[in-house]
């Protein structure tokens, strides 16, 4: 299962950014999955959970936009939602596709963390 792995990895760049900034917990991160990426997202969802433990980002929440496949039509010469994952055509002209644009991407696009409060001196 390589949902494991890729949830480990997001783990350890959101520590790495916490710990860049100071911060002692990360309370949620924004993730963007692609139709295409080939990751399950409930397999990711529960793979989480476990890389979570005992870090930082323990309790924290996987939050997981789906990013549909979009393709660049020739015929129309304009960006386009495909019908299916299965068939890559324009869903306006029934073109076949040549350039996916979007739907593969596996990308954290932010973090929630908690901000650390100085002590009063």
């Amino acid at each position: 299962m390589h949902e494991l792995s890729i949830a480990m990895s997001i783990v350890e760049l959101a520590e790495e950014e916490a710990q860049r900034r100071g911060s002692p917990q990360v309370t949620a991160v924004h993730l963007q999955l692609g139709a295409l990426s080939g990751v399950v997202k409930d397999a990711l969802l529960s793979c989480y959970d476990i890389a979570c433990e005992g870090t930082r980002l323990q309790n924290s929440r996987l939050v997981v936009e789906e990013v549909p496949v979009v393709i660049f039509c020739d015929r129309c010469r304009a960006e386009r939602p495909v019908e299916s994952a299965q068939s890559f055509c324009c869903a306006e002209c029934k073109a076949p596709a040549l350039a996916v644009l979007r739907g593969k991407e596996i990308q954290v696009v932010a973090l929630e963390i908690e901000e650390c409060v100085p002590n009063p001196a």
